[in-house]
């Protein structure tokens, strides 16, 4: 585990996975899930090769067929800490035999994260090593606190868009994991969501015609997160029903449709990155003080 500092925010970060585990305020609050194993134990894992499910755990490329698990295997395998200096530290993950047999690229993936009073940035740069061209896409998974601890109930709270939202959503169909063919209505009105419980019992909600980069959450007149997203052009929110947790996930795709049957090439939402070349993808979470 690795501790970051500032004056207003304190984080730890594992190095499994590259996860950040927990995110302080400078009373020692926490603002992330408290991980009880009744509901999940995640933190914020980090979603590479694939974000979502791949139809059959399989996919299809050059020729061949490859299995892999759902979100991919990064937040399964222990990242290099090549850097930290108490306010910020940068991890890193490269290809191995290992990840050949199931995801045949040569991949460079960095974490880096940042504390400057009161915002955590993080940033993913994924980078081509290979002679071929690498497909791939990114997510975040970060589970926030519900309610944060400030004092409000946690039917108070609202996720506050940067944009109005009117566009229909996606949600999990009838294939688990993979993503229903239909759009359903938005829940948001104007820019505001009210989640409840009950929104996630058929799974995420999903905004694949997202208008806004940053959103956020909290309680009215009490203190909430700004999260800030950038470089994903998608959103899931996701909850097991009645935990005390709210994920906030931008992704750069997005698990297989129900029914898809082709080429890695031909799946929503995938990246082709040209050998040398990479993409990085920041999210930045700051503590806004009311």
């Amino acid at each position: 585990m690795i501790e970051l500092h500032s004056d207003t925010l304190s984080a730890t970060v594992n190095s499994l996975g590259a996860e950040l585990w927990s995110l302080r305020d400078a009373d020692g609050r926490e603002l992330m899930t408290d991980a009880d194993p009744a509901f999940w134990t995640g933190h914020a894992p980090l979603l590479f090769p694939f974000v979502g499910r791949l139809r059959e755990d399989r996919y299809r490329v050059n020729g061949a067929e490859y299995t892999l698990p759902q979100h991919g295997f990064a937040r399964k395998r222990d990242f290099a800490l090549v850097e930290s200096d108490g306010t910020s530290a940068l991890f890193r993950l490269e290809a191995d035999d290992a990840t050949r047999e199931n995801y045949p690229f040569d991949f460079r993936l960095d974490m880096a994260f940042a504390l400057t009073g009161a915002t955590l940035a993080m940033t993913a740069i994924v980078g081509n090593c290979g002679d071929t061209d690498m497909p791939f896409s990114f997510g975040y998974h970060p589970a926030f606190a519900w309610p944060l601890p400030y004092g409000a109930d946690v039917n108070a709270h609202r996720v506050i868009f940067e944009k109005p939202e009117p566009a229909p959503i996606r949600k999990v169909g009838h294939e688990k994991g993979l993503i229903a063919l239909e759009s359903v209505s938005s829940p948001v009105e104007g820019n505001v969501l009210v989640p409840t419980h009950d929104m996630f019992r058929g799974d995420a909600l999903i905004w694949d015609h997202l208008e806004s980069r940053s959103l956020t959450w909290g309680a009215p007149a009490t203190p909430h997160l700004k999260i800030d997203f950038p470089d994903t052009p998608w959103l899931g929110l996701w909850q097991v029903p009645g935990a005390h947790y709210l994920c906030v996930e931008p992704w750069a795709g997005m698990a297989d449709p129900v029914g898809f049957a082709g080429d890695v090439w031909d799946k929503p939402g995938v990246i082709r990155l040209a050998p040398g070349d990479s993409q990085s993808f920041r999210m930045d979470v700051t503590l806004v003080e009311n």
